[in-house]
């Protein structure tokens, strides 16, 4: 790092080497605006050379035994441990992230490379399987072992960049795939201090490379067939493009959302309920793939709860990310809050009412509620990516189940309820890939299988299931 005029730069990361480059990537500080750092860009030249050292470091990465990834791990533990400070600084500037939630996050990053440095001890090596199962086959045994999959392209988003990367790069070191991450260019700084760790390590020479690049040079990593698996996380548009245009490797999607939570007549309705609900609906500006963006409340409760989470709503907000006392810090960049307006005033003028909020200054969005929204329109059927929520109503179980079901995405669901069968009924019909019962959909936990159905995307995260993704079954028969 270099520091210069006050801003400082960064280097990318080259088949786990530090290099500078011709090309600069400006990154601005999403509160105040200005620029505060530049990351060095990878051109195609750069990428090619990535590529073909990840594929060379194949055989030696697969060769790593579990102590040594296990030791690659928890050497990411202690220093993201020791890095604490200057991480959750990293994510307020750069991701205008409030700082409670940037130290939520350095957390999770931490957990989640933990829970990669368990996963290698305790990942099955094998099993035997029956193969006399006809005359035929009377003398054959059977074995089948796990062997990783090869050279793996990771895309990562704008909103956690830190622990999101986490959930792509502890994997596959515990899976044994080398890999080549493109971090999200409003924020690729995180990405980056990732790779510094890294770099202290073990890991093959030549099996990583962390680097910050335009779409366009970035397309190889999604078409190049030397690649064994993309795994994206990002907007759905891209996504099922990106699928589209993979070739022959395995893709995993974790795409958008447009989550709903369902509150039932039997739930309590106190200020736990109301600050979770806000929480969930405008941290982080809403700018989580499961914040929750519809509010599905009981008929026999929701004049109750609406007054109720009105009052609180209005107390809150947008402020300084930098402030402990800061829930809601701005948007990731203009053109979103811009874009997130003109949805409002269109639902607006459909006859949408803001009870809330609707209020845009710059990058700062005030937390905004509707209610009586055309389920239609953008700011319904779409997912918002900011801080707005719409409240409404419904009548019997059912109905609300079919409500959320109608949505084309499929993240994660809550549901408030103290009925057992209608928990049951919940976990078999809503079509999401995570039911949350009694807290809102926003919940998660970084070993869970966590991913949607729909247009939310494709295959899971979290450890063991990103681990089972990024490798292969290879079978052995003996004939005795």
């Amino acid at each position: 790092m270099k520091e210069q005029e006050n801003v400082v730069e960064y280097p990318l990361y080259l088949a786990g080497k530090a290099v500078k480059t011709a090309a600069w990537l400006d990154v601005h500080h999403k509160y105040q605006t200005q620029v505060f750092a530049r990351v060095a860009l990878a051109d195609a030249k750069t990428l090619e050379k990535a590529i073909a050292s990840a594929v060379k470091a194949e055989a030696e990465m697969a060769a790593l035994k579990p102590f040594e990834k296990q030791k690659i791990l928890l050497h990411c533990v202690k220093r993201f441990n020791e890095l604490r400070g200057e991480l959750t600084e990293i994510l307020i500037a750069e991701g205008g992230k409030p700082r409670g939630a940037a130290s939520a996050e350095v957390e999770r990053l931490i957990n989640t490379f933990q829970l990669a440095a368990d996963a290698v001890t305790q990942m099955d090596d094998g099993r035997i399987i029956p193969l006399a199962v006809t005359p035929a086959a009377s003398r054959y045994r059977g074995m089948i072992k796990q062997v990783p999959i090869g050279a793996v392209s990771l895309i990562s988003p704008f909103n956690f960049p830190l622990n999101l990367v986490a959930h792509k790069i502890a994997p596959a070191i515990a899976a044994g795939c080398p890999f080549v991450l493109k971090p999200a260019s409003l924020t690729p700084i995180s990405s980056l201090k990732i790779a510094e760790v890294l770099a202290e390590t073990d890991l093959p020479k030549g099996s990583w490379s962390v680097l910050p690049c335009d779409r366009q040079a970035a397309d190889i990593l999604v078409t190049d067939d030397r690649f064994k698996l993309l795994s994206f996380t990002g907007s759905d548009q891209v996504g099922w493009d990106m699928k589209a245009r993979a070739g022959r490797k395995k893709v995993t999607l974790e795409l958008g959302g447009n989550a709903a939570v369902m509150i039932e007549a039997d739930a309590i309705i106190d200020d736990a309920l109301i600050d979770r609900l806000i929480g969930a609906a405008y941290g982080h500006a809403g700018q989580i793939c499961i914040s929750v963006q519809r509010i599905l409340v009981h008929a026999d409760i929701y004049a109750d709860l609406k007054k109720k989470l009105i009052t609180k709503l209005k107390k809150i907000k947008v402020d300084d990310p930098s402030l402990v006392t800061t829930l809601v810090g701005p948007m990731i960049k203009e053109a979103e809050a811009i874009r997130l307006k003109k949805w409002i005033d269109k639902a607006e003028k459909k006859g949408a009412k803001i009870l809330v909020g609707g209020v845009l200054d710059g990058v700062c969005f005030e937390p905004t509620l509707l209610e009586n929204v055309d389920s239609k329109l953008e700011i319904y059927k779409d997912e918002a990516f900011g801080p707005v929520a719409i409240l409404e109503k419904y009548k019997d179980f059912e109905q609300g189940i079919a409500t959320i079901n109608q949505s084309r995405f499929g993240l994660q669901a809550g549901v408030y309820t103290q009925n057992l069968n209608k928990m049951l009924y919940a976990w078999d019909h809503l079509h999401v890939g995570g039911v949350i019962i009694n807290d809102v959909p926003t919940f998660r936990v970084d070993n869970m299988p966590y991913g949607g159905v729909k247009d939310s995307g494709l295959g899971r995260e979290g450890i063991q299931s990103a681990i089972r993704d990024m490798q292969e079954e290879r079978l052995l028969a003996i004939k005795q």
